[in-house]
């Protein structure tokens, strides 16, 4: 993994909303749509979409279109792949 997408992903992390919709993703192992997403945040709208966006510009989320909505799951890959390049670090 490049150190320019461990910084995108570091960024992204560093918000404890996005924090928060990370933790749903644990919690429900089927995708989640942003509805789902606005139910557990006290969010506009807007803002969600924001922090979406900012975790698919990670590659944390990968979004599947579904008629005129969209669902997102999670990316364990570079999840997987972000968290071994912690586990290094600490050697």
């Amino acid at each position: 993994m490049d150190s320019k997408k461990i910084e995108k992903i570091s960024r992204a992390l560093a918000d404890p909303h996005r924090l928060r919709i990370l933790d749903q993703f644990r919690k429900n192992s089927n995708p989640v749509y942003c509805s789902e997403v606005h139910d557990v945040l006290d969010l506009a709208q807007p803002s969600i979409s924001h922090h979406l966006k900012q975790l698919v510009d990670a590659d944390l989320l990968i979004p599947e279109k579904e008629g005129r909505n969209l669902k997102y799951n999670l990316n364990q890959k570079v999840l997987g792949e972000y968290i071994s390049f912690l586990n290094a670090l600490k050697g």
